[in-house]
């Protein structure tokens, strides 16, 4: 039997930005795999966004800024006009069942293969990932990428906030800057791939320097209060070793504080570690707070709602949830009353295929769903 919960502070109005959002309960990120080869997003993802439109935001899945940083095959775009309409019919599908959407725009920097973007992917350094990457002909050996000049830096930055301009143009209320898991922005913060000696590379001021450059030329483009940003601090993905976290994300915070972005996105957010407490000490403005539920581990019965009690208790704003999202739709109806979840049914189909583990999770309402749920039936 189900429950009423709609007293938990997870379905309280928040703020955000210039957005006043229904609920505090976010669809985090989630690369999906699910664009054509030219990264067009098409009716697959206008639905599979639309059915989660009553999440109080939904943030899209990496999507790539230029062409060379393209990470993995069929990543969407922003950065032609194919891929503007196509996530224009993405954001309309989502605002017709009264959604809102930001962009998370992700460059994948060494993260990437010639086999998947055509061109050679480019870095801080030529540090080559340590693992095989997925390409249309199967995982390959990951290749030593171009390491940039201060040009490409330059032209990078501008592409940063094109892209950011472009998302706005395809129906979007903001974009997300992915300074997290290893991808291009985290790669010039971290020690072990950032080996320059210039401006860009060395102490922690210089290595933090490309992610502010992007943040504040984004924010020019489109708006601070448009414009968000997510780390994941200590976090080891795609084979980053930062080296000094806690004056990475301290002075990278610092320089940032007086810009007015719209929040800052903290990944693997566990109150009761202390780098929690630093960032929300140091922070200004709104925290989106992802709970860390152990991936590759199954999700806790809750879906994280207990984790992500914790957190707003702890000083987070509003709550981030990736896996939850993916096979509940209908989350925030099930966690207000109670009901229990669908369980993700496959890796596998989470990052490669058609609607089979993408549009096919059925609602709390669907008499279906009470044979694909987990903790019994209502």
């Amino acid at each position: 039997m189900t429950h009423t919960t709609a007293h938990s502070a997870l379905f309280a109005p928040a703020r955000l930005g210039p957005l006043h959002l229904p609920n505090s309960l976010v669809m985090a990120p989630l690369t999906r795999n699910r664009a054509d080869a030219d990264g067009v997003p098409g009716d697959l993802m206008a639905t599979h966004y639309a059915q989660r439109a009553s999440a109080g935001l939904i943030i899209a899945e990496g999507t790539t800024p230029n062409a060379v940083g393209q990470t993995y095959p069929n990543i969407p775009g922003i950065h032609s006009a194919a891929q503007i309409a196509g996530w224009r019919r993405v954001t309309d599908a989502v605002r017709a069942e009264g959604g809102t959407m930001f962009l998370q725009l992700q460059h994948g920097g060494r993260v990437g293969h010639p086999d998947n973007s055509g061109l050679m992917p480019v870095a801080p350094s030529p540090v080559a990932l340590t693992e095989t990457i997925h390409t249309p002909a199967g995982r390959r050996p990951s290749v030593v990428p171009r390491a940039m000049s201060v040009e490409d830096i330059h032209a990078t930055v501008a592409d940063f906030a094109q892209a950011a301009r472009n998302a706005v143009e395809a129906g979007f209320a903001g974009v997300e800057l992915h300074a997290a898991n290893g991808m291009l922005l985290h790669q010039f913060m971290a020690e072990n791939t950032n080996l320059r000696s210039d401006a860009y590379g060395g102490s922690v001021s210089r290595r933090i320097r490309f992610a502010v450059e992007v943040a504040r030329a984004v924010a020019d483009a489109i708006g601070a209060d448009r414009t968000g940003l997510r780390i994941s601090p200590a976090n080891t993905v795609n084979g980053i070793e930062e080296g000094d976290t806690e004056r990475i994300y301290t002075e990278l915070i610092e320089a940032l504080a007086d810009l007015g972005l719209a929040y800052l996105h903290l990944e693997l957010a566990d109150p009761e570690q202390p780098s929690f407490t630093r960032i929300r000490d140091g922070w200004p403005g709104t925290l989106i707070a992802n709970p860390n539920l152990g991936w590759p581990a199954p999700l806790p019965a809750d879906g994280g709602r207990k984790a992500a009690e914790r957190l707003l208790a702890a000083g987070a704003d509003v709550i981030a949830l990736g896996r939850a999202f993916l096979a509940n739709p209908d989350l925030v109806e099930r966690l207000r009353v109670g009901a229990p979840l669908n369980e993700v049914r496959d890796k596998y189909t989470m990052y490669v295929g058609g609607p089979t583990g993408y549009n096919d999770y059925p609602t709390w309402s669907d008499p279906a769903d009470r044979v694909l749920t987990s903790g019994g039936v209502a």
